[in-house]
């Protein structure tokens, strides 16, 4: 067998290298017992959702009318009140739906997994699992879906096709990965993918970052900042354990597109310096956490993603909210 063709059949047969789109859909009965609310007590792990909720649905403008008795004063309309001489108030009407939008990581540096499964993976099913979740509370849920060349937009909208057309192209980018050498990293694609959501996303939506951080630039970070001024991010940092702590296990060989390496594990300051780029990034996503509310979700490559998701944003069963 070619080793073409062995790399076709390990992408059918879903090792934990590659991710099958009938597994995606799958997820969608696992798509429960969990929210994007408020719950987690001022200790939680997602260490910025205590301090503010999600705007949730917003309310649109229908009209104006004379002020009625028992009417809520908040609501008056003082400019026009004040040119026609006659109380008004502004009449709301309750958003039917949010649109939600997910960034969606498949770069070459999400092509790494030290045990269960790749970090592309991980974000594939949290992805989905996050988009099945929208559909079930009548939410629109759109996407943006990156590797190192291209972004792909889905736009939001409320329906099973749009899941299914989401799902579809994480299914083609996360299986053209591979540790092809002429597979360039392109660190710059978060900010790209980061500054079109921010134009993109308007207000009062809710994005979701599904990345390992790499490329996590002063820029990147600035988008990120401006999109929390006007809508509610979440981000769920993927990680390999590899990354946070690698073991004094000797002679080590690392692998990825530009070729391999071989490392002693066994020296405290190397092992130092590698661990050193992930706890930068971690350490800023928890103080930008802290500092604008934003929940940060850190999940790893060794454990199923819907108990994961559900230990860190469980609600009780009935929960009907995102």
């Amino acid at each position: 067998m070619t080793n073409a063709a062995k790399l076709n059949a390990t992408r059918r047969q879903g090792t934990g290298a590659y991710v099958q789109l009938d597994e995606l859909v799958k997820l969608q009965y696992k798509a429960s017992g969990f929210s994007f609310l408020p719950k987690q007590p001022i200790h939680s792990v997602l260490s910025g959702r205590h301090a503010s909720k999600l705007r949730g649905r917003g309310l649109n403008f229908e009209e104006l009318r004379d002020y009625l008795p028992g009417d809520d004063t908040r609501n008056i309309d003082w400019k026009v009140t004040a040119r026609t001489g006659t109380p008004y108030v502004r009449v709301y009407t309750e958003e039917k739906d949010r649109s939600v939008w997910l960034l969606i990581d498949q770069r070459v540096s999400m092509f790494f997994g030290s045990k269960k499964r790749m970090k592309s993976v991980v974000a594939a099913e949290v992805a989905a699992l996050s988009a099945w979740r929208v559909l079930s509370v009548g939410d629109r849920v759109g996407a943006l879906i990156f590797n190192d060349s291209e972004i792909t937009v889905v736009p939001p909208h409320r329906s099973r096709e749009r899941v299914m057309q989401i799902l579809k192209q994480v299914v083609e980018k996360n299986q053209a990965l591979s540790a092809d050498p002429e597979l360039k990293p392109d660190p710059g694609k978060l900010t790209e993918a980061l500054k079109q959501v921010s134009h993109l996303a308007g207000h009062d939506c809710l994005v979701c970052l599904i990345t390992d951080g790499d490329g996590l630039d002063p820029q990147a970070r600035r988008y990120i900042t401006r999109l929390s001024q006007h809508n509610d991010v979440l981000t769920a940092f993927i990680y390999d354990p590899l990354e946070k702590e690698i073991p004094a296990a000797g002679r080590l060989r690392f692998a990825d597109t530009e070729g391999q390496l071989e490392a002693d594990t066994s020296n405290k300051k190397l092992r130092k310096a590698f661990q050193s780029e992930f706890e930068q990034t971690l350490e800023w996503m928890k103080t930008a956490s802290r500092r604008f509310s934003m929940p940060l979700l850190p999940l790893h490559t060794t454990s199923p993603v819907s108990e994961q998701i559900r230990e860190l944003l469980g609600h009780h069963l009935g929960s009907r909210r995102f």
